[in-house]
């Protein structure tokens, strides 16, 4: 498997604290690009305990919590750091390239 950089947004598009969901071209499912202290972080945009939009739910630091049962995923791992969710979701490889977000998803 090899993977393949794909343009998400461009980073003015994402303020600091706040997320974005986006459609990545050949990927099924959405992706939240979060702008956080500098960083930028893409996860799938999907929680792992109740399938509703995490790009809705509040950035705190490094997590982004799901605003329906407050469930909270760390953006670094996807992993779950507060229940309900026990599931990780997803978080991909993201670097910055003249002013855009590109995201790294494997293709086959």
């Amino acid at each position: 498997m090899s993977e393949r950089w794909l343009r998400a947004c461009a980073l003015a598009d994402v303020a600091d604290g706040e997320a974005l969901a986006v459609e990545l071209a050949g990927l099924s499912e959405p992706v939240a690009i979060v702008r956080t202290k500098g960083e930028v972080f893409a996860i799938k945009d999907v929680c792992s305990h109740a399938e509703v939009p995490l790009s809705e739910g509040e950035i705190d630091g490094c997590t982004i919590e799901c605003w329906l049962h407050g469930s909270r995923f760390d953006l670094r791992t996807g992993k779950p750091t507060g229940m309900p969710a026990t599931e990780p979701v997803p978080v991909y490889p993201v670097k910055i390239e003249d002013d855009d977000v590109l995201v790294a998803v494997e293709e086959s």
